[in-house]
């Protein structure tokens, strides 16, 4: 039935716009540093598990420091955990320079927990500010519009890593770099790390700039900011007692793991089932992020109509349906060559010609639907994230603010499924006994797990509100 209660109450439009910023800031962060597995593959030659650890380092921020993001908020406030969030994500960002000068790949990885520990206060404050800012009816519907900036933000990290990063990269292939001799590999690693450096320092800069403007900003304080004891046990106890809250952060871990995997490792896919260098494939990403975004304004308006947990169960249901095509479907070094000739073909067209050529690659070349379904399946994704969030600190009450870490943490499944899905991927080709598969197709059996526990979760959902539904 459609609602009557605002979206966002007048008063609170300003403050939700500034807290909706944070939502693009880290989905910048997170993929400009989904193609960075790839780059480090190359510059440092080392194995797909070794490059993987970007997303565990990552990643990892979110699964180590969410609870403490908790408490810390719980005692001192919103704004002041989003100030932390800023000033960690800034000085992470900022660690790049001395990490390139020491050619460090380990000074890197410290680099990224950094980071993401300040994105760790930066979503665990800002999800449930921005269900807190207006009716808990349309808490929900709140959530998902904030969110669908957060592709924004992504879209944005995306371009960057493929136009400022991968394609100012020396194109020189692993193999190539293998025979070279050690100063000039000394030299060309050295180059390609300071491109990739250069972002991230602006990135850094940026931070400190949005982190001045908070600073100064009036934020609406929130119901319970006056309550400022813990009480952790009895909270811990209440939050994982709840087989629903329970449910919900499982769900998001699968839906997190299964979001990185599928844009982390599109470039790797595109590679070595369709032969396409990895800027091309880049770009593949960001049709896929394009893809996305419409899908998260589409499905918040969707929820003005349907169940959340029926939308979540059918979309779950074809994400997975395409992930299985991923892995079996078309896919070919042929289809590789080919789209290299239609790229060739439209550079005389310019820019409009050369995008057209991307989303009608997919289509027209035989051998890549493989590609077009994994491009597809980010569309199912869309409104997982928000969704799964609402739904599930829902059933909190008082402890939305311990509650909110927990889903946060979550994000962490990113950190735990990536290098697994890395690992598969250096293995042999798999023989399932009606066929044999290529490593990087099997690898995303991890994604169609993923799609089945969020089903389960979604069906859960719908089958608990129709049985509300039926008890009032």
């Amino acid at each position: 039935m459609k609602t009557t209660k605002p979206l966002v109450p007048a008063a609170l439009i300003l403050p939700f716009c500034l807290v909706t910023v944070l939502f693009a800031a880290w989905g910048f962060a997170n993929d400009i540093t989904n193609p960075m597995v790839a780059a480090f593959k190359n510059i440092l030659l080392i194995s797909n598990f070794e490059s993987s650890l970007v997303q565990f380092a990552f990643y990892g921020g979110y699964l180590v420091m969410a609870f403490p993001a908790a408490f810390f908020i719980k005692r001192y406030s919103y704004k002041n955990g989003i100030l932390l969030g800023l000033a960690f994500y800034a000085t992470g960002s900022l660690l790049f320079i001395p990490s390139g000068y020491m050619m460090s790949f380990a000074a890197f990885l410290i680099s990224y927990f950094i980071m993401t520990t300040g994105l760790a206060f930066l979503e665990t404050c800002a999800n449930p500010f921005i269900l807190s800012m207006g009716p808990p009816e349309t808490a929900t519907r709140r959530l998902n519009f904030a969110q669908s900036f957060n592709p924004m933000g992504s879209l944005m990290g995306m371009f960057v890593a493929s136009h400022f990063i991968l394609a100012k990269l020396n194109p020189a292939t692993e193999a190539e770099r293998r025979e070279m001799a050690a100063e000039t590999l000394g030299q060309i690693a050295k180059s390609d790390v300071s491109v990739i450096v250069g972002p991230y320092a602006i990135l850094g800069f940026a931070m400190l700039a949005l982190l001045a403007v908070f600073f100064v900003a009036r934020l609406p304080r929130n119901a319970d900011d006056d309550n400022t004891r813990l009480d952790i046990g009895p909270t811990m106890k209440r939050l994982f007692t709840n087989a629903h809250y329970v449910w919900g952060v499982a769900a998001q871990m699968f839906y997190v793991g299964v979001q990185i995997m599928c844009w982390t490792f599109i470039i790797q896919y595109a590679g070595q089932t369709l032969g396409i260098p990895k800027p091309q494939a880049q770009n593949f990403n960001i049709i896929a992020m394009v893809m996305f975004l419409t899908f998260r304004f589409v499905c918040t308006f969707l929820l003005k109509f349907f169940n959340s947990g029926a939308l979540l169960t059918a979309l779950a249901i074809g994400g997975g349906l395409l992930v299985l095509h991923t892995m079996f479907g078309g896919g070919n070094m042929n289809a590789g060559e080919q789209f290299a000739t239609m790229l060739e073909q439209a550079q005389d067209g310019g820019l409009p010609a050369t995008i057209a050529a991307y989303l009608k690659a997919p289509f027209v070349i035989q051998g890549m639907s493989g590609m077009l379904a994994l491009i597809l399946a980010s569309a199912c994704m869309s409104l997982m994230f928000p969704t799964i969030y609402g739904i599930t600190l829902r059933t909190v009450g008082d402890d939305a603010k311990i509650g909110a870490a927990g889903l946060v943490m979550a994000v962490g499944g990113g950190c735990l499924m990536t290098p697994i899905q890395g690992w598969i991927m250096d293995w042999q080709p798999v023989n399932l006994g009606f066929m044999t598969l290529e490593s990087v197709r099997f690898s995303f059996v991890l994604p169609l797990v993923s799609f089945i526990v969020i089903t389960l979760y979604g069906m859960r959902t719908f089958m608990r509100d129709r049985k509300n539904l039926s008890d009032q």
